[in-house]
């Protein structure tokens, strides 16, 4: 396993210090990351929404089954038998018993629903955040190659592209902007 992990380490190393590199695809690369985490959650509340109807369904068929039971008791006391509306009695409160507990389990449903609802929110404004992100900087990308007002034309020209200063302000701001959404999530 070691040697597995010494490959992949170095993989990871190259990978983080590529992104690094270009800092456009990193932001691509986060941008698909929350465009995957909105297909999850949507399909995750779309589960949730199909369980909360299925507890609901379970729930009105408890209800009529204590309907049943309950006009059981009634017709077993009218008759004087005691032993059948006692055991009918047991039966519905069973049956409440039940009913309480699925009730609580769709309310748990619900509140994971509406939770999974926030989360998706949340998740599509950090995706719009980053998308007009990446745009401002391909905006940015695609306006730095002018030359400067004062430059002639035989003077050296200066590239936003190959400034290793623009590089760095560019990676400083992509790692504030990271840490930015990191903190609002």
């Amino acid at each position: 396993m070691g040697l597995f992990d010494d490959i992949n380490q170095f993989l990871e190393e190259r990978l983080d210090e590529f992104l690094q590199n270009n800092p456009h695809l990193e932001l691509q690369a986060l941008e698909e990351q929350l465009r995957e985490q909105e297909q999850d959650t949507t399909k995750l509340i779309a589960k949730l929404q199909l369980e909360e109807k299925s507890l609901q369904d379970q729930i009105l068929a408890i209800a009529n089954d204590i309907k049943t039971w309950h006009s059981r008791i009634g017709k077993a006391e009218k008759a004087s038998r005691k032993d059948l509306a006692d055991a009918a009695r047991e039966r519905e409160a069973e049956l409440l018993r039940q009913g309480n507990q699925v009730w609580g389990q769709m309310e748990g449903v619900k509140q994971r629903t509406t939770k999974a609802q926030e989360l998706l929110q949340q998740v599509k404004q950090k995706r719009q955040e980053l998308t007009k992100s990446v745009q401002a900087q391909a905006t940015n990308a695609s306006s730095s190659d002018t030359i400067g007002w004062d430059r002639g034309g035989n003077s050296p020209q200066y590239h936003r592209s190959t400034d290793p200063l623009e590089a760095k302000f560019q990676q400083w701001e992509v790692d504030e902007e990271l840490e930015q959404m990191k903190k609002n999530s």
